[in-house]
């Protein structure tokens, strides 16, 4: 009896002796660690094989363009995850300022994310493009630029869900951190994120797949994503059809994917809640 007593109490193992949490840490620093140093976004998209002016369909033009569509849909990836992970971290700066219960800094900041949540994120582009192409000192590539506008457009709706998130968590919970004397830092690093975050995750998953989706947008700032890769293929060789089709197998590709990961997680969120 006292040994299932003793096994009750155990605390958990630290997160470097979990396999599963490690496994994932090094799956991210490996996929960050090629798209920084494997993709080249600076990238020209030129054929090497005529079409056949007879044919409407030429198949083997067709295969011909997989490296081209591979080399934009990259692109594409790079500016969608690393805006994603600039915009989870804005996010929840955001989530907490509006939290803010000085109302000079809790005010302007719901009117910056409802602002930025009220326009199109294709408005907010062309903005950011402009805005940055006046700077002298900040020249930034056009996928990093896309990155910063996808970056900024879905943290205020990351901070929304970290909202949700943070008045989820019990009341009770709340006033026990408050009873134990916790500091203020002590009581969101140890008990209330803990607690909020993992409820927003499905959420998260979804705003990234979401941002996949508005990635190609960024031709409108000239990022060489796969949207760029179809135009450009296009006005070389006059033919639409077969790279605008090889660009939507490109999205399969990477959003089915991402869709059959974001529902594995929200099976194992609620399962674990439950």
């Amino acid at each position: 009896m006292s040994e299932a007593l003793t096994e009750q109490v155990q605390p958990p193992p630290p997160w470097y002796r979990r396999t599963d949490i490690v496994a994932v840490l090094v799956a991210f620093a490996l996929g960050y660690a090629f798209l920084i140093l494997g993709v080249d976004d600076s990238t020209r998209f030129r054929t090497r094989l005529s079409p056949a002016g007879d044919l409407d369909f030429d198949w083997m033009y067709f295969w011909h363009l997989i490296p081209l569509m591979w080399r934009g849909l990259m692109a594409t990836v790079k500016a969608t995850v690393f805006g994603f992970t600039f915009s989870v971290g804005l996010g929840l700066v955001l989530a907490l300022l509006r939290r803010s219960t000085v109302r000079v800094v809790s005010w302007p900041t719901a009117f910056l994310i409802e602002f930025i949540r009220s326009t199109p994120i294709l408005v907010q582009l062309y903005f950011l493009h402009a805005l940055i192409r006046s700077l002298d000192w900040f020249r930034p590539s056009s996928i990093s630029i896309l990155a910063i506008g996808l970056g900024v457009h879905y943290a205020t709706y990351c901070s929304e869900a970290y909202r949700a998130g943070i008045n989820s968590v019990d009341k009770g919970q709340w006033e026990a951190a408050t009873a134990l004397n916790l500091g203020p830092l002590t009581k969101w690093r140890q008990v209330v994120l803990p607690q909020a975050i993992p409820n927003v995750l499905p959420a998260l998953g979804n705003f990234l797949v979401a941002a996949f989706k508005d990635a190609p947008l960024g031709i409108a700032v000239n990022a060489t994503g796969i949207l760029f890769f179809a135009q450009a293929v296009r006005g070389g060789d006059f033919r639409a059809v077969e790279p605008y089709l090889m660009m939507g197998v490109g999205f399969l590709l990477a959003s089915l994917p991402a869709a059959w990961l974001v529902r594995r997680l929200e099976r194992k969120v609620h399962y674990e809640r439950t």
